[in-house]
């Protein structure tokens, strides 16, 4: 079996385009694959035109580790977002050929299941005004659709501090999520890497009383010394992980042992067997796996393959039923959070289990997405210049 070719479809709102890739054989199967860009899509895609040609036409798919070395280290470059997302849209898709093409589920190919069921969380179910009574009432919402656990940023445009009033309102805000989600359901603090150390350890304590699951991203990326001053002075989980585009720059995070949580984003890692192979040394280190996911419901699959043959995945984001929760349609057999116990539960069709439709992907073409972490009413999801 050879590759004869990929296809590219974009689905826009306006604040993430997803970008769809279908790899085609000269067998008939054909595989998708999924990540979501912030920015950059037109980006991805030129990169994915050239890579076509350069590493990917007449590549045998069932030979996933050969073609991911060569696109990532055949072009010389170091490998950043932009091309280990174009990995990881090309992996995926292959991996979802040879689970076809055997008659298999991905996670059989994978090592065979631990688990037949992962927990979900749920996250941008608060795009609404910035109260606690309209936070209260959105919390209590996503326990009715069944989850148990789900995400939040209280903290505005907050950026390196976080003044006396505004930290007040975050308090005040996270209280009536809390009460609305009672003293069971977990309830995650997501800090979008805006604070300095001071000003984080000093906001966890603050936000102690509520029992956040964990803390994540307290402070930007690029400082992991920043993040280990944080993890020594805090009573809770710290997670981090989303921005990091390749399994060999978490070696650091290992060694300083200053995170309890990885959040790799399976498809800005270059795929799924790149996750399961950080999953693994993950867990010679004691720690747990719990995949950023803001893509739509082909990256969610991707993303539960490996969860349900990692010992340690905790537990998987989902946007889907809240954010622009119309673009589910553009995928046959899409992921569902069962409602009675809020986990997704094992299924046995072969290969990804889902299929892009791609006449419903059409009703949403591509945008200038954007999202602005530091923008008023960022938290709505609705840019400046959008209804």
């Amino acid at each position: 079996m050879r590759i004869t070719g990929i296809s590219t479809h974009v689905v826009g709102t306006p604040w993430r385009n997803l970008t769809y890739v279908q790899v085609h054989t000269d067998e008939g199967i054909t595989g998708v694959g999924e990540t979501r860009m912030l920015g950059h899509t037109d980006a991805l895609l030129g990169y994915l035109k050239e890579a076509e040609v350069n590493h990917i036409l007449g590549s045998d798919p069932f030979a996933v580790e050969d073609l991911v070395r060569r696109m990532k280290y055949g072009d010389y470059g170091r490998a950043g977002e932009i091309v280990m997302s174009g990995i990881a849209v090309v992996e995926m898709a292959c991996w979802d050929i040879k689970g076809k093409a055997l008659g298999v589920p991905v996670w059989q190919l994978l090592g065979g299941k631990v688990t037949d069921k992962v927990k979900a969380y749920a996250n941008g179910w608060y795009t609404t005004e910035r109260t606690p009574e309209a936070y209260h009432k959105a919390a209590q919402a996503v326990m009715e659709r069944g989850y148990r656990a789900l995400k939040i940023d209280p903290f505005g445009t907050g950026h390196f501090e976080l003044d006396h009033q505004q930290t007040l309102y975050a308090v005040s805000l996270i209280e009536a999520v809390r009460d609305a989600i009672g003293p069971d359901a977990e309830l995650m603090l997501e800090m979008h890497g805006r604070f300095s150390p001071a000003t984080a350890v000093r906001l966890a304590k603050e936000l102690a009383p509520f029992k956040p699951a964990w803390l994540e991203e307290p402070v930007p990326p690029e400082n992991l010394k920043a993040l280990e001053k944080v993890a020594a002075k805090v009573d809770m989980p710290v997670a981090t992980g989303e921005r990091i585009h390749d399994r060999i720059e978490f070696r650091e995070l290992f060694e300083n042992q200053a995170v309890d949580i990885l959040q790799p984003d399976v498809g800005h890692i270059g795929g799924i067997w790149e996750t399961r192979k950080l999953a693994a040394t993950a867990e010679t280190h004691y720690m747990l796996v719990a995949p950023h996911n803001v893509g739509g419901s082909v990256l969610t699959a991707a993303s539960l393959q490996v969860g349900f043959t990692s010992p340690n995945f905790k537990i998987l984001e989902h946007f889907n039923d809240f954010a622009d929760a119309e673009i589910k349609k553009v995928v046959k057999g899409a992921p569902q959070v069962n409602p009675e116990d809020g986990c997704f539960h094992l299924s046995d069709a072969p290969g990804l289990g889902v299929e892009l439709d791609v006449d419903a992907a059409a009703e949403f073409p591509q945008q200038q997405a954007r999202f602005d972490l530091w923008a008023e009413g960022w938290e709505q999801r609705r840019p400046k210049g959008t209804k």
